[in-house]
Order: structure tokens, then sequence, then C-alpha cells
């Protein structure tokens, strides 16, 4: 399987042209988080600080899709860029290949997916360790994510929603909506999904948070062909009836060329947002050009002429406001309680029967029972991981 993974990182270099700078090489902002508890999901973990990081500040998380790192979506997607721009930290889980050949965050296996358990925990317990060792906002806690990481977006905001403000979900898929792979890849097919009350279902069951819950963006281009775009309907319908909104947005408007639709509250703060981009494949939105610029175009990345980055971060609150549009847009913060000061300590700590996993002895989740046992096999796993990652059609 590492022949394989390889193969595709080639391959999407070539796609990308001579510029193309794989596993994010090229540019680099990012530094490693040391211990930050029993990692039983075995991720690495990368931050972004800045130098003039003001006093309880936002801390933005940032999950890659497949094939991708840290660095590489970073410097894709601007997200460093404007950190310096606006005050606050980042924090980018990173995949490794013994748990995933192709760098995909595992979404579908139940025990990654899990509150305290796999790499949902691993998450959680980084997110812990950034807020305590530079005194970060609790009650601004962000994450995005693309494709495999707007999917384990989706879990992160349903096992922990009292954890975080909002959520950005660029190309994912919503909670509880496979368990195993050939439902994983029946699903970015748009085929077999759960019921909109199976979901609904899925995401209050997830953890006992009773609300309020966290603000939803969600991104999809309307041609993306390794991702359906009825996942996005799907992600809307599943937060909509957890925040008890009407199917029909409460207004709908222009923004950049494209057309976002908007939900709101009886007070009119918003609480999801929409934009299906128009003739966008699979990918992060950017807008690479003029004063307003941010990210560079590679594998995944896609210059459309809106900055998915820079609208997220309007939306939470945590960057500068479009006059003509947003200055009345209420920022997003976390409704929990606050959390036990024991909290950073109790993670630290490895809990009963989740070991201590190191990097190098994590193996790949795939159960036995799925994988290939003869030629004709492996190569169909050969083709869906292409397909996967939008090498092959």
């Amino acid at each position: 399987m590492r022949k394989i993974s390889d193969t595709i990182t080639r391959l999407a270099a070539l796609r990308a042209g001579p510029g193309f700078q794989s596993n994010g090489q090229g540019h680099d902002r990012l530094s490693d988080l040391g211990d930050f508890g029993s990692n039983p999901g075995a991720l690495r973990a990368r931050i972004y600080v800045p130098d003039d990081l003001p006093e309880a500040a936002p801390l933005v998380v940032v999950l890659h899709g497949c094939t991708q790192t840290g660095a590489g979506y970073d410097d894709g997607s601007g997200w460093s860029q404007l950190a310096d721009q606006e005050g606050f930290a980042l924090l980018f889980p990173e995949q490794q290949r013994a748990n995933n050949p192709n760098l995909c965050f595992n979404w579908f296996v139940p025990s990654d997916t899990k509150r305290n358990g796999g790499e949902a925990l691993s998450i959680r317990q980084m997110i812990e360790a950034v807020v305590v060792e530079y005194g970060l906002d609790r009650g601004r806690i962000l994450i995005t994510g693309l494709s495999a990481g707007g999917a384990m977006t989706s879990v992160m905001l349903a096992c922990y929603p009292e954890v975080f403000a909002g959520g950005a979900i660029i190309a994912g898929l919503p909670y509880g909506s496979a368990k195993t792979i050939p439902e994983a890849f029946d699903r970015m097919r748009g085929h077999g999904a759960p019921s909109e009350r199976q979901l609904q279902k899925a995401l209050r069951d997830a953890s006992p948070h009773k609300g309020p819950w966290p603000s939803i963006s969600v991104w999809h281009g309307s041609t993306d062909q390794t991702v359906a775009s009825c996942n996005a309907d799907a992600i809307i319908a599943q937060w909509r009836a957890i925040h008890g909104l009407d199917a029909r947005p409460t207004r709908s408007e222009t923004v950049d060329g494209h057309r976002r639709h908007v939900w709101c509250n009886a007070k009119g703060q918003e609480l999801i947002e929409e934009y299906r981009i128009a003739g966008m494949g699979h990918g992060t939105p950017l807008d690479t050009a003029g004063d307003a610029a941010l990210g560079a175009v590679g594998p995944f990345m896609l210059n459309v002429g809106i900055s998915s980055t820079r609208h997220i971060a309007r939306f939470w609150g945590v960057a500068k406001p479009c006059v003509e549009r947003d200055a009345k847009v209420k920022p997003a913060r976390a409704n929990n309680e606050s959390l036990a000061a024991s909290f950073a300590r109790a993670f630290s700590t490895p809990k009963v029967g989740v070991p201590n996993v190191p990097h190098s002895e994590k193996r790949a989740n795939t159960p036995p029972s799925q994988k290939p046992d003869s030629a004709a096999g492996l190569r169909k796993v050969i083709e869906e991981a292409l397909r996967s990652a939008g090498l092959m059609h």
C-alpha cells in the first residue's frame, strides 16, 4: 500500500505542474507540538502562532485532505497568512501513513470517530494542550477541513460540540454517514446515505451535549466528482434540525459572484451558511488575485475568485468584516461552560483501555475482512484510492 500512496502523490504532482512541492515541503511555516496526551489516534500535531499573538486569542483547527499534509494545506489555503493579519493561533492535526496510506483522516472508522477515542480524542487533546500553553480563548475555538478533513470536522463537531464556537466543512460529508470502507466510497459518490432522521439521531447521540450548538459553514463545488454535492445538502439538513431551523434559508445573496444561503435564528444570528460554488470540482475555493489574495493554487486548491478561508473567518467573527455585508454579523462563540482546570492533566494520562500507541507501531485501520485477497481485489483498491484522490474518473 505504501507504493500506492506514493504513486498517488506523484500523480498529484504531475497534475499540478512543475511548481508543486509534494508533502507541503515547499513552504512550511508550521512547528511541531510536543507531548499533548495519550494520543490514541497516533496523529502528529503542528501549530502556527503569530509572534504578536494577543491575549486570549482565538484558535482555528485546520484538517487537511487526502494526500496532503498540514504544511501543504496551510500553504495552499493561506490560513497562516490570515492568522498573521488577524491575530489568532492555528492547530493542524496531521495524519500519518501508518494510520492511512493516503493520509486521509479515518472519518468512517468507528473507533476513530467516537467521543473520547481514537483520532477524535487525539485532536481533542491537541486542542487542550494548545489552549493551555498559549492562554487561548475557550469561547472561540473553531474548526475547518477539506474532503476527508471536512468529514473529520463533522466528527469533531458532533463528538465535542461544547468545545467549538463554529465549524466549516469543505467538500466533506455528514457525521454518521459511513462505518466501513465500502460505505465510505458509496457515500462519497452519493449512494445509499442514511435518512435525514438517521443522520440527525447520529449527531444527537454522539455526545451528551444538549446545546446551544456550533454555527456551521458548508462549502461544496457543484461539479465535484470525488465527493457528491448531495453530501452538502445532508450536512445542512443534519445541522438545521439540531438548531431547530426551517428548511428554507432566511435569505440568499451573491458574494464575490457566488451564491450564499443563510439560516438565522429568531434573534437574527447567522447559524448556518452555504456556498455552492458553480462549476467547481473537488477542492478548497481560493482567491489568489488582488490585495486580499490568500493561498496558492495546487492539487485540490482551486482559484475560483472567492477565498473560503477569508469568508469562513469572517463568518466566525475572527477576521475583519466586509463593510458592505458583514458589519452586523455577530462573532461566533462557544456556549460551553468553563472547563475544569484539571482537564489538561486528565487528558495527559492514558485512558483505561486506550494505549499510548507510538506512531511507528499503529497500523492501518482496515480490518482483515476488508483487505483484498486477489490481484483483482488489489486493483480495485488502487482504482478506488485514485478516484478518492481525484486522480481517476
